[in-house]
């Protein structure tokens, strides 16, 4: 049976490989490749500007892109593809990110290059779409989410990423429930300590034993401890430039990112 698996896994890839190179790609015209039109021109505008200056500043290749129709593909494979026959970010860096939008599927993804997928991880991507994106989509408001997408995507690339990464890490503990368990440790230790002095100022409040050992000291019946029958106890718990002569500079992606909807 893993024989047959072993050789069914080329050739379903071959398949799907296939599969992906008959789909009619839209042409890369730009940073921003809006085929369904969501995008308002003065939202556009500044759009582009924060995509050249991170191209500028980093070399990162990072592309807005909608389409009209994904065809028969899921957004994954239809996104993964994109990227491929765009061939976005230089190629000896990967360092290329597509953001893709097919609003008439409602559905979006982020895809990243090899070479960015321990900066702009999986759970990054994936707060991005849904905290900053997706409310806006709901909202009607396309160009203001493609907007706050491309915005929480610089700041991740740029370092500044503090707040993504604490909402993909989610609700933290607090301070309390990480101490709790020593407070409660604390407090047993104490009862026992105050208990066994207790005891010990009292006459005849313990029996001692010593048989070529330390001396055990055994609680009175009947005190603190109670009855022993009763149980009980403690118990314990690169060179791109605008208009005709955009182009990918050779990258790649494996598949990283993520996708939502909305």
């Amino acid at each position: 049976m893993r024989g047959a698996a072993r050789w069914l896994a080329p050739l379903f890839f071959l398949i799907a490989s296939l599969a992906v190179a008959a789909v009619n790609y839209p042409p890369l015209t730009g940073r921003i490749a809006d085929q369904a039109n969501i995008i308002p021109p003065s939202t556009r505008s500044a759009i582009e500007t924060k995509l050249k200056d991170l191209e500028d500043k980093s070399g990162i290749q990072l592309v807005v892109a909608s389409v009209n129709s994904l065809g028969d593909l899921d957004v994954e494979t239809y996104a993964n593809g994109l990227f491929r026959a765009w061939k976005l970010g230089e190629a000896k860096k990967n360092n290329g990110v597509l953001f893709l939008i097919a609003p008439n599927e409602r559905k979006m993804r982020i895809e990243v290059g090899y070479g960015l997928e321990g900066t702009l991880t999986d759970a990054l991507s994936k707060i991005i779409l849904t905290s900053a994106v997706a409310p806006k989509f709901k909202a009607g408001d396309y160009g203001a989410g493609v907007e706050r997408g491309v915005e929480g995507i610089i700041e991740v690339l740029s370092g500044d990423s503090a707040e993504w990464t604490k909402r993909a890490r989610g609700p933290q503990s607090t301070s309390f429930d990480e101490l709790a368990p020593l407070i409660f440790f604390a407090l047993f230790l104490f009862i026992i300590v105050w208990m066994a002095r207790s005891a010990r100022g009292r006459p005849g409040a313990y029996r001692g034993y010593r048989r070529g050992g330390p001396m055990i000291v055994l609680p009175p019946s009947g005190g603190y401890w109670g009855d022993s029958s009763s149980g009980g106890g403690w118990s314990g718990g690169g060179g791109w430039s605008d208009g005709g002569g955009f182009s990918g500079g050779g990258g790649s992606s494996g598949g990283g990112g993520a996708s939502g909807d909305w």
